[in-house]
């Protein structure tokens, strides 16, 4: 049964354009995680594989980027 809005998810979905995702946050979906769904469409995954991939939502155009992250101690 349907609970209403989650308020642990607070962030407000399709409010940026360009994210950038780290190999740690993958597999990634739009809309991510920490943002609310029930104002939103439907939960899809973006496919990034690779350091420097990008691509973009099918349903609202934001854009993911998966970025390198630095290794520790360097």
């Amino acid at each position: 049964m349907y609970q209403g809005p989650n308020p642990q998810r607070k962030q407000v979905p399709n409010a940026a354009r360009r994210y950038e995702i780290s190999q740690a946050d993958l597999p990634v979906h739009c809309p991510l995680p920490e943002m609310s769904l029930w104002n939103s469409h439907p939960q899809v995954y973006i496919p990034l594989y690779r350091a420097g991939d990008h691509a973009r939502c099918p349903y609202c155009s934001a854009e993911y980027r998966l970025v390198e992250t630095p290794r520790a101690g360097t």
